[in-house]
């Protein structure tokens, strides 16, 4: 059996440990039980804390530990739970962990962070030339404060020389069948799937992100340009004429439009029409084809195409993982800080 070691910190989501601590649990165990076959666990849980005594979650919710982390000698793997948004403070709370991290490492140890727990394994300099993930919505940050980490936001999972790393808070059972398989195979990973009722490990985390279509910015043409694109996005829209109505060169225009939102006009456009896709299916949209043509594009396969690059899903995956009841909503451009608006 292999040992694994998850981490209880103060003011973590507590299912980034409790997961990974029932997925572990219940691999050859919960599936064989249940249909009445032996039982055959195959990793032993340690959960442990700082100084072994009790965390407590933001909502108030007590987790109590085996043991100290110092009482933690040599783990197969270890899994560290996500941490605050206060970053700074988080750290320094929890300096500890560090030097604990990078012992386990230099003893072989399987190492995964979850959500935002990535930043512990980055300040350790365990990420440094590896790459790794982490939540869509700090990646930006993490990827300026950790400039050596090979950063793939857009990704659940990494795993480079055993630093592993996953996205949100509930990619910590990702993470966890992830290593299920790795370590006992697909057969075992796929009944602990099935015995807990949660899907295997998703590849993106692409179609679950808010983010930006452009950096904030003062440029007046290029916002000029921006609210042109709102207004006509479903129409085809070439760089040559959105720098003529701003009386500039194509060249020059282009240049300047990507100086100030970070993106090439027809990458803008294609993210807003997605965008503006995303909040159709969301909306329950049931037509791919009608989705596409409202969007500007004639070609349905062109359309899925460019969605799924996007996103990581199809149209009709997306619209099954986020279409919500009612009538479908009409299409609206988002807005530049990337939110689709909504009545009101």
């Amino acid at each position: 059996m292999l040992n694994v070691t998850v981490i209880l910190l103060s003011d973590n989501y507590a299912s980034t440990a409790i997961g990974p601590i029932e997925v572990f649990h219940s691999a050859g165990l919960l599936w064989n039980s249940l249909n009445g076959a032996p039982e055959q666990p195959r990793f032993r849980v340690t959960i442990a804390s700082l100084d072994g005594q009790a965390v407590v979650s933001p909502y108030a919710l007590g987790l109590l530990p085996q043991v100290a982390l110092r009482k933690v000698r040599n783990a197969d793997i270890v899994v560290v739970p996500s941490s605050g948004l206060e970053l700074d403070s988080q750290l320094a709370h929890n300096a500890a962990l560090l030097p604990w991290l990078e012992k386990q490492a230099a003893h072989g140890a399987h190492i995964a962070g979850i959500c935002t727990g990535v930043a512990f394994l980055a300040e350790a300099g365990l990420l440094d030339q590896r790459q790794a993930t982490t939540h869509w919505a700090v990646a930006e940050a993490y990827q300026r404060r950790y400039p050596r980490v090979d950063w793939h936001p857009d990704k659940v999972i990494t795993e480079d020389r055993r630093m592993l790393c996953s996205g949100g808070v509930y990619a910590s059972l990702d993470l966890s069948l992830y290593l299920v398989e790795k370590f006992c195979g697909h057969e075992v990973a796929l009944k602990c799937a099935k015995a807990l009722l949660i899907n295997m490990p998703r590849p993106s985390q692409s179609g679950y992100a808010v983010l930006p279509l452009a950096r904030p910015h003062n440029d007046a043409k290029v916002r000029a340009a921006e609210a042109y694109l709102e207004k006509h996005y479903a129409q085809d829209v070439s760089l040559e004429l959105l720098a003529h109505k701003l009386g500039m060169s194509p060249r020059n225009f282009s240049r300047r439009f990507k100086s100030a939102t970070g993106r090439l006009p027809g990458s803008y456009l294609q993210a807003m029409r997605v965008a503006i896709a995303k909040e159709m299916l969301e909306g329950g949209a049931r037509s791919v084809q009608l989705v596409s043509t409202a969007v500007g594009y004639d070609d349905a396969a062109f359309f899925r195409g460019l969605f799924k690059r996007s996103t990581g899903m199809t149209p009709g995956e997306y619209r099954e993982n986020f279409a919500v009841n009612g009538i479908p909503i009409a299409a609206r451009p988002p807005d530049r800080r990337g939110a689709a608006r909504r009545p009101g």
